[in-house]
């Protein structure tokens, strides 16, 4: 007579077997979600670094180095920058016999001269002068330039050229040091949580400066021990509890920087934005490590979250489509680096009643039927002119696959920061407004529009 139950050792060892896979799909689904985020152009990167140190050694040394006497600093720097990346910063160290010549009220004249210095040598190069820093600009991001004289502690002075003039004090060698070191004894899940954390901010729009996302990770990781020696397989709980963490700090001003103590202002709270994610986060962990799981961490982290394996096999067989996917996206056109705030809305007009506020129908749980215009504007915006706005409308659903009318296509405004719309048929429709400066997303907003 046979046992109709497995042996308890085989039971195990297939619990154990199981285990090990659903590690090892996790494990695999972060590291490529990882690999999707490294900057893909660092050597074009390098090679502007190199240029500018050269025009600036030029002047300044009567030298021709490419590398001596600049600090590449920032997220850059701090080696927790991302594919997309906008902002770059370079310190470049003056000789110390040239403080006399700038020390007494000359601030600008040392930003002035540096601007000049990088258009001797790049005369066609888009340079200006801002308050404290020289700013080139390029194709596809700019760089910060700032002149700097190093202290004996190893901290800079750097001009600032506001009411007047005076010299500040940055401290970027300690805040690299606290990252770097931290990083290491987390096992490399500092730099990791960082990365993600800024895939998450530009997928749902969270303006968060690159040295407070850092700061608020370091912190967080600083403070437990779950994840001192795991590697990928543990990073959606980091992710996990990290938004946890963030949806639970108090709303503060500013933080601390790791290292210099700098302070880190806080533009705009991120709270409620962080429990949205957390929640998300909580699905995508009770989803385990198949289709279902990717799809939720994807609503996480965006685009660079790699896709389910049998979803790509399913997608290449598929050759004959009976629709058109027209979607665009916008990071395939720009950098995105979300920085400010963008909010959305639109009114409602539909025959025999007054003109309404989608989101306020949305919250009081009003249906949207067909055959309204509806019209999305700007309610709110703190990206300082000059800027480019564009807008995004995109149908789903079976009916839209069915009608052929996906759209999706990535249109500039026509001047008014308005988009007219009608409600032609049911089901999920999106729309999405991005805002550009200098050729990068810095802000961006989304609304859904459910038809019934």
């Amino acid at each position: 007579m046979y046992d109709t139950e497995p042996a308890i050792g085989h039971q195990i060892e297939g619990e154990f077997l199981a285990a090990d896979r659903a590690s090892s799909s996790t494990s695999s689904m972060f590291s490529t979600f990882i690999s999707n985020l490294v900057i893909p152009d660092r050597g074009v990167i390098s090679d502007r670094y190199e240029e500018i140190t050269a025009a600036l050694n030029k002047t300044f040394r009567d030298t021709e180095s490419k590398t001596a006497n600049s600090l590449q600093v920032g997220s850059f720097g701090r080696s927790t920058a991302i594919k997309g990346v906008s902002d770059l910063d370079l310190l470049y160290i003056m000789p110390v016999l040239k403080w006399d010549e700038y020390r007494d009220g000359k601030q600008l004249k040392l930003l002035q001269d540096v601007k000049a210095a990088i258009l001797k040598r790049y005369p066609k190069t888009k340079v200006r002068v801002d308050r404290l820093v020289v700013t080139v600009s390029y194709t596809d991001f700019h760089m910060e330039v700032q002149p700097v004289f190093e202290q004996k502690d190893e901290s800079f002075q750097y001009p600032d050229t506001g009411s007047g003039g005076s010299w500040k004090t940055t401290k970027p060698r300690a805040e690299m040091d606290a990252i770097s070191n931290l990083d290491e004894r987390k096992n490399g899940n500092l730099r990791r949580l960082c990365k993600m954390g800024r895939a998450w901010k530009n997928q749902h729009g969270v303006p968060m400066g690159g040295l407070l996302l850092d700061t608020l990770a370091y912190n967080f990781l600083n403070s437990v021990v779950t994840f001192d020696s795991t590697s990928f397989t543990s990073c959606g709980q980091m992710a996990h509890d990290f938004f946890e963490y963030l949806e639970n700090e108090p709303k503060k001003d500013r933080y601390a920087a790791p290292g210099s103590a700098q302070h880190v202002k806080v533009k705009t709270p991120f709270q409620s934005k962080a429990k949205k994610a957390r929640k998300l986060a909580e699905k995508a962990l009770g989803g385990g490590t198949g289709a279902s799981a990717n799809k939720k961490w994807k609503k996480v982290f965006g685009r660079e979250f790699p896709a389910a394996e049998r979803a790509k096999v399913a997608l290449k067989s598929d050759s004959v489509p009976q629709w058109r996917d027209t979607e665009e996206f916008i990071e395939d056109s720009y950098p995105v680096d979300i920085r400010y705030t963008v909010k959305i809305d639109c009114e409602v007009v539909q025959s025999g009643f007054r003109p309404n506020s989608l989101r306020e129908m949305l919250r009081g749980k009003f249906p949207l039927v067909r055959g309204n215009q509806l019209t999305f504007n700007i309610a709110s915006l703190d990206v300082p002119q000059p800027y480019e706005v564009k807008w995004k409308v995109l149908n789903r659903g079976d009916k839209a696959r069915r009608r052929d009318e996906i759209r999706g296509e990535v249109v500039s405004d026509a001047g008014y920061q308005k988009r007219v719309e009608r409600t032609s048929f049911t089901g999920e429709h999106v729309v999405d407004c991005y805002i550009l400066k200098d050729g990068v997303v810095v802000a961006k907003d989304r609304i859904h529009v459910p038809v019934k």
